[in-house]
């Protein structure tokens, strides 16, 4: 690009005179603008926006149906609903401050007062560009940036073989859910759930397969819980389970055992046909009126239960 040659815009001009139209849009061609677009009124140019949108709107102040003020907050609506800038300049007739600082307030970019200088034209819409070229970067890169910040608070709170939360993820629930039953009452229930013996049937039929069985194993977890419940994966053949319950009545102490019924009852079918599977469950039920546990206790009395449920042959819950 020379120095002469203006930076590629796409430009709206608005006004319910033809000739002003017709005037403006030669003017800007001659400079070397040549995505130029005409509309007669502000309902038409918003029509033509949703169509295609424009880095600078010049617009008349006075037109019937919807004057250029009030086309500057409807497309100041719609950059905020887009995440998109769009510069704009109002030209009136209007003369005095007041007139220029009303449309200031209202969200204008620029003001120019009929009759426009051709020079003074190509250079407000030369800086109005600007201004919108450098806004739309800045929120492109703000988007990207919170696309990838939540990528990676995705990644850390998701167990990439199965999908389901991980340990971060448990350990940030469990404590929330703690404190809740502590302040407004209810229960909470901590199961820790094991594959057993699963390491070596691991190793046998290879690593893909084994991963076939734990994403297996991971979707009839998630099934067999509400879906309210916590469901994650803290590594290796590990799982565990959170429930909260509003009041300690409603927790059904069987339902653990249902949900062993549902894991175990058949093996995960895999591309290798189906691998049989052995579950013990560890939990441990807290209720709000009794002491106030950490986290690392509230594992510490599910895992004690969980090594008793292997202890007793596996295939079992051991429930506190």
């Amino acid at each position: 690009m020379t120095p002469s040659t203006p930076p590629a815009l796409s430009i709206l001009i608005v006004d319910d005179m033809q000739y002003s139209r017709t005037v403006l849009k030669n003017t800007l061609e001659r400079v070397g603008y040549d995505d130029v677009r005409l509309a007669a009124s502000a309902p038409e140019a918003l029509s033509l926006l949703t169509e295609r949108r424009a880095d600078v709107v010049l617009a008349d102040w006075v037109m019937p149906e919807m004057n250029g003020l009030e086309l500057t907050a409807a497309i100041r609506t719609r950059d905020e609903e887009e995440e998109r800038y769009t510069a704009i300049i109002l030209f009136t007739a209007k003369e005095g401050d007041e007139a220029m600082l009303e449309a200031f307030h209202q969200g204008v970019d620029d003001y120019l007062t009929k009759p426009i200088h051709n020079v003074q034209l190509a250079a407000r819409v030369f800086a109005a560009g600007r201004i919108a070229t450098l806004q739309n970067r800045l929120l492109e890169t703000s988007a990207a940036l919170q696309a990838a910040n939540q990528h990676m608070e995705n990644l850390s709170t998701t167990d990439p073989i199965t999908g389901l939360a991980n340990q971060r993820a448990l350990n940030q629930r469990l404590e929330v859910l703690v404190l809740e039953t502590q302040a407004r009452g209810g229960g909470l229930c901590l199961a820790l759930v094991d594959l057993d013996h699963f390491d070596p049937a691991h190793q046998q039929h290879g690593h893909d397969l084994g991963n076939e069985v734990l994403l297996g194993f991971a979707k009839r977890l998630r099934l067999s819980v509400r879906p309210t419940d916590l469901v994650a994966r803290m590594g290796g053949e590990a799982f565990a389970l959170l429930l909260h319950v509003h009041s300690p009545q409603q927790f059904n102490r069987e339902l653990l055992g249902r949900v062993l019924q549902s894991l175990s009852q058949d093996g995960i079918t895999t591309s290798e046909g189906k691998v049989p599977i052995r579950v013990s469950i560890g939990a441990h039920f807290h209720e709000y009126d009794q002491p106030l546990l950490t986290i690392r206790e509230l594992m510490q009395q599910a895992g004690t239960n969980l090594e008793a449920a292997r202890a007793a042959g596996g295939n079992q819950v051991v429930v506190s």
